[in-house]
């Protein structure tokens, strides 16, 4: 939730993701802080290069958790959590990285240790993440593995 957070600060979201928006912050702050910007030994130079980074990882972020791209994938992500089972999972702060049995891995922002040690405790994983992972938290598609020719 912090990385969210601080993204969203970064681009001035307040609430909600809107995409339009969003790109027009991005496209301003590429412009202000873009490398080629400032001449070789401008002591910036280095500073914008590390905010040219992070505000393209920033980006890319806040669109995979739009809610216009979360709707947009709604079928394959549906699809994955009822049809592939878990293959492996990874808790680190307050998120939860699954990947599931098709390749795809999502991660879940804000579970608690409390939340994650009550899931690795449980006899049906996938049940446990069908009533308790999937519907109450923010997620995002991470990565698809290549699939098997």
């Amino acid at each position: 939730m912090k990385r969210i957070n601080e993204y969203k600060k970064l681009f001035g979201v307040e609430k909600e993701i809107d995409l339009k928006t969003l790109k027009k912050s991005y496209r301003d702050l590429v412009k202000e802080w873009h490398p080629d910007k400032f001449q070789n030994g401008d002591p910036l130079q280095v500073e914008a290069e590390i905010q040219s980074r992070r505000i393209i990882d920033g980006y890319h972020f806040l669109v995979s958790i739009a809610p216009e791209t979360l709707e947009a994938n709604l079928a394959a992500y549906t699809e994955t959590i009822n049809n592939g089972g878990i293959a492996d999972y990874h808790h680190k702060g307050l998120v939860l990285e699954i990947t599931f049995l098709d390749g795809s891995t999502y991660e879940y922002f804000g579970v608690t240790p409390q939340v994650y040690h009550k899931m690795i405790n449980t006899d049906k994983l996938n049940r446990f993440a069908k009533r308790t992972i999937y519907p109450n938290y923010t997620y995002r598609k991470t990565k698809k593995s290549l699939e098997q020719v």
